[in-house]
Formats: structure tokens, C-alpha cells, sequence
């Protein structure tokens, strides 16, 4: 039953912000910025499993991972001076993000 319920919770949030995304996409793009996932999560992590010493090593991932995750965008930052088109500049985008992953992965152990 609470995964269900954190599906739902996630899943109105993801669907608000898509819709959102056409009417008025600055306001979405901030809403999306907003560390919502990383609220949601580490708030039901807590609540399910009650470990602090999980959640804060959860959270400390999190603060690393969100630089990290920024490199996503920087193909489609530069797409108009690369002549990118979406589906080359996502694809960049994910490849880059994979790279990420590994330095994510090498810093957080050292931690």
C-alpha cells in the first residue's frame, strides 16, 4: 500500500509538471529544479526504514549527484552552436550523464 500511494504522490507531481511544461515552462523548469524528488524521497526512505545513518548517506549522494546531474543539459546549452538537433543533443546528454555517474561514484567513495 505505501508504494502505492508513493507512485501516486510521485506520479501527480511528474504529470503536473509536464502539463505545465506547455502553458507556462519557466515556472515548470523551476518547479522541476526544485529539489522535489530529493524531499520526497529521503522523507519516505526515512519513514519506511528509519535508519539515519542510510538517509544521510542517501542524502550526502544527493548533494554530489546534483552538480553531476547538471552535465545532462550541456548538449542542448550548446546545441544551436553545435547544430544539434533533440534527439542528437539527448543522446549527448544521456552519454555525458553516464560519465557523471562514474565520477559521482568514484567521489562518494571516498566519503
Amino acid at each position: 500500500m505505501l508504494f502505492l500511494i508513493k507512485v501516486i504522490f510521485s506520479a501527480i507531481i511528474l504529470s503536473f509538471a509536464s502539463w505545465l511544461s506547455f502553458k507556462k515552462p519557466v515556472l515548470a523548469g523551476f518547479i522541476v529544479s526544485l529539489p522535489l524528488v530529493s524531499l520526497i524521497t529521503i522523507l519516505f526512505s526515512y519513514a519506511e526504514y528509519k535508519d539515519i545513518d542510510k538517509t544521510v548517506s542517501f542524502a550526502k549522494s544527493i548533494f554530489i549527484g546534483v552538480p553531476i546531474s547538471l552535465l545532462f543539459f550541456l548538449p542542448f546549452l550548446f546545441s544551436k552552436q553545435l547544430n544539434l538537433s533533440f534527439s542528437q543533443a539527448y543522446l549527448s546528454g544521456i552519454i555525458i550523464l553516464i560519465v557523471g555517474y562514474f565520477i559521482h561514484k568514484n567521489i562518494t567513495n571516498l566519503l
